[in-house]
């Protein structure tokens, strides 16, 4: 019986061996990431690296593999940081999902949510090595008086939390969600004196001030759990990136990093009745939908090409789209936004398949919305048969 215990004992402590080394490396290199292990590595670690490589495209791979030893090194807790690397000849899925464009490429997943920028500096160990410290800096800037935070810049969003003391869990997971957005807000944190008067022993408070030409915002404090990273992500995420935003020639492939599908208004340069509508609409009826959707406005001038390619032009314009990396699908009638429910339904019949049913089948005739249409760009004869519609924003 004590054999077989032990024997038992054994296997138990094998697996989590083996387990240890897949998801939590630390003395091979750069970490292989394959279908089976990213989503576990990406959700146990901080900060993830991720080299995407196709035979033809390795640069210097022994270099990259000493890079994460030496990121090891000096970040050797567990959770804090992996260098991971992915063959996309053998991991097409993992190359589809991250909707890669070039090879290598150096993503960055934070927390595991892809962070809107890419490493694009010095290929070299130093490189790297300072590329890591770099996102790894505290993204929160400490005052140690109230008094200063009247001289804060007031034209920027502002996140202010006030804690007991800096090795506080919920302190921790504050300066983690801050990390994910760093380049949206202002982050600041009091500890101890500095600000006690205004919260509770024990009791962390976290404040948003929004920028001076927010007329409609208010101050706001989270009422969430601070131990749940999760419930102050989203909060955050609501208080510190504009529900809808314009996408330019110079944002794109930062956006579209993000992996989620556009929702995109097209307007004319100076029609701004309908960007107000739009905005309207999306603060009214669907944000709770923006973790799942972007919701953008887009230039019709400037995105002329783009409406060529869905067979529109400028005196089509106002008209919203959904381009789900696949398809573009048109909104049947730009009148239709003042009826409620009838944007939340187009985006529901994307996730449900609909639209992409209808593309590809024509209209369901019992169907009530039977005329939306679905519209993509030629990308489908031989010559550009693997360029996805929001590629042609590159073109």
């Amino acid at each position: 019986m004590d054999s077989i215990r032990d024997k038992l004992r054994l296997s138990f402590l094998a697996v989590i061996l083996v387990s240890h080394i897949i998801y939590n490396p630390t003395n091979s290199g750069a970490v292989t990431l394959t279908q089976q292990t990213i989503d576990l590595t990406l959700a146990s670690n901080e900060l993830v690296i991720i080299n995407f490589y196709v035979n033809w495209s390795r640069i210097n791979y022994m270099l990259y593999d000493e890079a994460a030893d030496k990121v090891t090194e000096i970040f050797p807790d567990a959770g804090k940081v992996v260098m991971a690397k992915v063959d996309c000849d053998k991991e097409s899925a993992i190359a589809i999902r991250f909707r890669l464009t070039k090879y290598p490429t150096f993503k960055v997943i934070r927390n595991g949510h892809p962070d809107k920028g890419e490493f694009k500096g010095q290929i070299s160990v130093e490189g790297f090595v300072s590329f890591v410290k770099k996102q790894l800096e505290d993204p929160i800037k400490e005052f140690h008086s109230i008094k200063e935070l009247s001289k804060l810049e007031s034209s920027k969003r502002i996140i202010i939390g006030y804690f007991d003391r800096r090795d506080q869990h919920e302190y921790n997971m504050f300066r983690r969600v801050a990390g994910n957005f760093k380049d949206d807000c202002q982050f600041h944190v009091g500890f101890g004196n500095a600000s006690e008067q205004m919260h509770s022993p024990g009791q962390p408070v976290i404040v948003y001030k929004p920028d001076k030409n927010d007329i409609n915002a208010d101050d706001d404090t989270y009422m969430g759990k601070m131990d749940n990273f999760d419930e102050m992500h989203g909060w955050i995420l609501n208080k510190c990136v504009p529900a809808v935003r314009e996408i330019t020639f110079e944002n794109a492939e930062d956006i579209t990093v993000e992996g989620l599908p556009f929702f995109i208004l097209y307007h004319k340069s100076d029609d701004n009745e309908s960007i107000k509508k739009y905005n309207e609409v999306v603060q009214s009826e669907l944000l709770s939908e923006r973790q799942n959707i972007n919701f953008l406005t887009a230039d019709g001038k400037t995105f002329a090409h783009t409406l060529r390619h869905v067979g529109k032009g400028e005196s089509d314009l106002p008209l919203i789209a959904i381009d789900s990396f696949k398809h573009i699908y048109l909104f049947p009638n730009f009148k239709d936004i003042d009826d409620p429910g009838k944007l939340k339904q187009f985006i529901q019949d994307l996730y449900s398949g609909k639209l992409h049913r209808e593309f590809h089948y024509g209209p369901d005739l019992d169907d009530a919305n039977k005329n939306v249409k679905a519209l993509t760009t030629p990308p489908f004869n031989n010559k550009n048969k693997n360029v996805a519609p929001s590629k042609i924003l590159f073109l």
